[in-house]
């Protein structure tokens, strides 16, 4: 069975499907890299619970960089914020992303808790 969430005529915030959760590519406004990832991180929280899950269930996250030269700023918020132990398969690159605006968009993919 596939659960859509928070689901407009574009894209679901949420697909669940067979105990993974997919959520879509997370954003937020702020004048440099360290707020908008703390906003998108924030984002996702918020998400991962909609879904019945929490970030140490994340099992991968795509991270996206409007300019790579941003990596150790968006890094020193990701790593505050991944629970010890837990970190997920992560990748990282370069994009030009949907607005000039934005710095950082993060996809995260993750399980099910399983109570």
């Amino acid at each position: 069975m596939i659960e859509r969430i928070h689901t407009s005529a574009r894209a679901s915030k949420i697909v669940k499907h067979n105990g993974t959760i997919y959520l879509t590519g997370q954003v937020a406004e702020g004048a440099s890299v360290t707020v908008q990832t703390q906003g998108i991180l924030a984002k996702i929280e918020a998400l991962l619970e909609d879904a019945g899950s929490d970030t140490s269930h994340m099992l991968q996250a795509t991270i996206w960089l409007a300019d790579i030269s941003d990596f150790q700023e968006m890094n020193a918020v990701w790593d505050a914020w991944v629970p010890e132990g837990y970190a997920p398969a992560r990748a990282c690159g370069e994009a030009k992303l949907a607005r000039d605006i934005l710095k950082v968009e993060i996809i995260v993919t993750a399980a099910v808790k399983v109570l």
